[in-house]
């Protein structure tokens, strides 16, 4: 399926603990649809019985009309829909899923609300979130990775803890403008720019493309391999930044060398 799924990737990697997957396991995770479905299906056979037994259950509760119309969309797995084929839910036969609703959650049992933007306070004073944030336990951060405020992923998306960043990227709240913002930033983890690098819906949008060539983070290969699609006046100027690294500056000028000579 489509779309960036940074903590798919720690559940298959056996690297999160119980009390987070059995978060995941309840629903209350409310991840973009593709990715929650996939980590509950995951889950159903984790070794702990009983987060196996709730991941099961979880899926049981999810509505069948939007998940036979997700299990539609040609972006779906195969062996999704033959998963919930073998529980008698098949999809539809013309998706009602619109574009702007293609990414919520198709569960939510979260009955927190600490987190979500209307209390998280999108105008909260910076510090007083801070603080907020730093008073927090280790699921109640992922929670707030996930549902929290603009102003709390722009803070978590810095986290030291790898999982907890890559959960802002998870999170069906996040807009292009804020991946663009985090592509520019000097101070997160050169994994967070990989992943938005090589996630198709986000490197659509020129700016994400820009900062994440202009940024020195951003993987060399990665760099270097964006920079085929700046336009003249960014290629122009990134051949002349010293804050890049040197070879995708000296890539830069050639490709302005040559693009002159062809005049």
């Amino acid at each position: 399926m489509s779309g960036p799924t940074p903590l798919l990737d720690f559940f298959k990697r056996g690297e999160v603990a119980r009390d987070a997957r059995l978060l995941a396991a309840q629903g209350a995770l409310a991840l973009r649809a593709h990715e929650q479905l996939a980590i509950l299906v995951l889950l159903v056979d984790d070794p702990d019985p009983a987060i196996g037994q709730t991941a099961d259950d979880t899926l049981k509760r999810i509505p069948e009309a939007p998940l036979r119309a997700f299990l539609a969309r040609p972006d779906v797995s195969l062996s999704l829909r033959e998963f919930f084929g073998d529980r008698g839910v098949f999809p539809s036969e013309i998706p009602a899923v619109l574009p702007e609703e293609e990414d919520r959650p198709l569960i939510d049992t979260s009955t927190d609300d600490t987190t979500d933007d209307a209390a998280g306070g999108e105008s909260a004073d910076r510090s007083s979130v801070i603080k907020q944030l730093a008073d927090m336990t280790f699921t109640q951060r992922l929670k707030a990775a996930v549902k929290g405020s603009r102003e709390m992923r722009a803070i978590l998306i810095r986290d030291t803890n790898k999982m907890i960043s890559a959960a802002v990227l998870s999170s069906a709240r996040v807009t292009p403008q804020e991946v663009e913002s985090y592509a520019r930033m000097a101070n997160v983890s050169d994994e967070i720019l990989r992943i938005i690098g090589n996630t198709r819906a986000w490197v659509k949008n020129y700016g994400v493309v820009v900062a994440l060539t202009k940024n020195a983070k951003t993987p060399v290969a990665l760099s270097l391999n964006l920079m085929a699609r700046l336009h003249d006046k960014e290629l122009q100027m990134l051949s002349v930044d010293r804050n890049v690294p040197e070879p995708l500056r000296v890539a830069a000028r050639r490709r302005v060398i040559a693009a002159t000579s062809r005049k």
